[in-house]
């Protein structure tokens, strides 16, 4: 069976706590009317479900990463479009996400940007404060490292948007690159 869908990534990544996932279900919904078939890939998630037992080692989170590209690679494929909302830390570890996806569609990278500030006064978990505190080892932006993307094809600023304004920066984006049509009538 043929599909006329063409699938692509959306790969969201920054700090915890930037919206990552707040946007990406706010696009989803959005790119859902106008006929994909949207899959989710939410971080937290995936180390449930496909990455149990896994640490936040390098080599642990490459590893973890890993397996979302791949995922996301075969839906790419099979014609859905697919949010990925992953911290994602490493260069290198987008940069091979990005390889596995680009056999099958677009892979559009989406910098959320906001301070490690402002992520922990966001923080309802209190995993800021733990890793400030130095009960939480190698959390990321804290103790670890964050790679920032240096060219991702869309970059939200959540401290001066509303989830609402991200979510419409990147509907725009979409349409500018040809991924989606224009807005669907109400």
């Amino acid at each position: 069976m043929s599909s006329d869908r063409t699938g692509f990534t959306l790969w969201f990544t920054g700090l915890s706590g930037t919206g990552k996932s707040t946007i990406a279900e706010l696009v989803g919904p959005e790119l859902g009317k106008r006929g994909a078939l949207v899959e989710y890939l939410d971080g937290d998630v995936v180390r449930t479900h496909l990455s149990k037992g896994l640490g936040f080692s390098k080599e642990d989170r490459d590893t973890n990463i890993g397996r979302i590209g791949w995922v996301s690679s075969r839906l790419t494929r099979a014609g859905a479009v697919v949010l990925v909302s992953a911290i994602s830390p490493y260069a290198d570890t987008r940069a091979a996400a990005r390889e596995m996806v680009e056999e099958f569609g677009s892979f559009v990278e989406v910098f959320v940007d906001t301070s490690v500030e402002a992520c922990a006064a966001r923080d309802v978990k209190g995993l800021y404060a733990k890793a400030f505190s130095g009960e939480i080892k190698e959390f990321t932006g804290v103790s670890d490292p964050y790679e920032a993307p240096e060219n991702p094809e869309v970059h939200i600023q959540t401290e001066s948007q509303t989830p609402q304004e991200s979510a419409a920066a990147v509907i725009a984006a979409l349409e500018e690159r040809g991924l989606i049509g224009g807005a669907v009538p109400a």
